[in-house]
């Protein structure tokens, strides 16, 4: 489907995010997730309509301009082919509402959650995530995520509307990975900086610890990143270039404890946990992630003193040791190089130490 061009690639580009539910999933040309919200079957006898008044008749709490800004985010598909709202529905035409996150089943409700604020200005703003929070409402989160909190953040700012796809979060990081996100306030801003993600002009760079030492101390992971057929709830890598989307992960090693190292991941493309399913890949999963299966003991001895230190870790650092330590871009307005840095969150910190001190 040719859901975005190359000069308003508006939706979400993804990152490492949690899983989520919300109705059918189209994948666009350039590899993006898309949400279908509604869908509308025109009838045998349907006249030529313009969309935005077909919808508008059949959607009820929905402006007739609130639908043309959607078709303009490239949000109106018809038989999966995106549209602009002067398109004319024909007879057995399928009209359909995608986003770039799935629907909210509940009505979002401002939440007052604590935020990170690094930096804000009129036309974006960078939050320091923290580990554990869920960044959209879905699969059983349907309070407490980051969208709850901004919009609590934004409640006074008649500009800002939680619901509007041309406005928020420009990508994800997993519910419990911690890490610095860019979220746009205006159309503009999502349009300008969704461009940089699609093109790879963002900086952006993870920390994390991973089990093993690596004998190649930097080097390049390519692999097409799929769903898993044998675990829906997992992410695979294949060698066959028909299967998944392209990926590429470029890391170095900063520090080696023997049985775990300490790594930076360099993002090249972002795909759904492609550094966790990357390294997993290679024979590394992150410390303790559970879905990978780095919550178990893969390297070191088998004594009970050594268990109890893993058992220990695993308590530090209950999550995949995983932060989005830096994220640079262009300022959509000003054009000024921007680069941000969030430290180390304190779990990740205590259990790096546990491993020094021990090494």
């Amino acid at each position: 489907m040719n859901i975005l061009n190359e000069t308003n690639p508006s939706i979400l580009p993804e990152d490492e995010f949690e899983e989520l539910d919300g109705g059918q999933s189209f994948i666009s040309d350039d590899g993006r997730e898309l949400f279908e919200h509604f869908r509308y079957q025109a009838d045998r006898g349907q006249q030529l309509l313009r969309v935005d008044k077909f919808l508008v008749e059949r959607m009820q709490r929905t402006s007739r301009n609130r639908i043309q800004q959607a078709a303009d985010a490239g949000c109106i598909l018809v038989n999966g082919k995106a549209v602009k709202s002067s398109y004319k529905v024909k007879p057995f035409d399928t009209v359909s509402i995608v986003m770039d996150r799935p629907r909210y089943e509940n009505e979002i409700i401002a939440e007052d959650i604590p935020l990170d604020i690094v930096y804000e200005d009129e036309d974006l703003l960078v939050v320091n995530k923290p580990a554990g929070l869920v960044v959209h409402p879905g699969h059983g989160n349907y309070s407490g995520t980051l969208v709850n909190a901004l919009a609590w953040h934004f409640r006074d700012n008649p500009d800002y509307d939680v619901d509007d796809p041309r406005l928020g979060l420009v990508h994800r990081i997993d519910k419990d990975t911690s890490g610095l996100l860019v979220v746009a306030k205006t159309p503009d801003a999502k349009t300008h900086l969704g461009n940089q993600f699609f093109h790879k002009t963002t900086r952006r760079e993870y920390v994390a610890l991973a089990w093993g030492d690596f004998p190649e101390k930097e080097g390049t992971i390519t692999g097409n990143i799929a769903r898993n057929p044998r675990n829906k709830l997992q992410m695979a890598v294949f060698d066959d270039p028909a299967i998944g989307k392209h990926a590429v992960t470029h890391y170095f090693q900063i520090e080696s404890f023997g049985y775990v190292s300490l790594v930076k991941c360099v993002l090249e493309t972002g795909r759904t946990h492609q550094i966790r399913v990357h390294l997993m890949s290679k024979g590394h999963p992150l410390f303790n992630d559970a879905r990978y299966g780095g919550d178990k003991i893969l390297k070191g001895n088998t004594s009970s003193s050594y268990r109890q230190f893993i058992e220990n870790c695993f308590a530090v650092c209950p999550r995949q040791a995983l932060h989005a330590r830096t994220l640079g871009f262009v300022h959509p307005r000003t054009g000024k190089e921007m680069d941000f840095e969030a430290p180390i969150p304190d779990d990740m910190g205590a259990l790096i130490d546990k491993w020094r001190r021990r090494t």
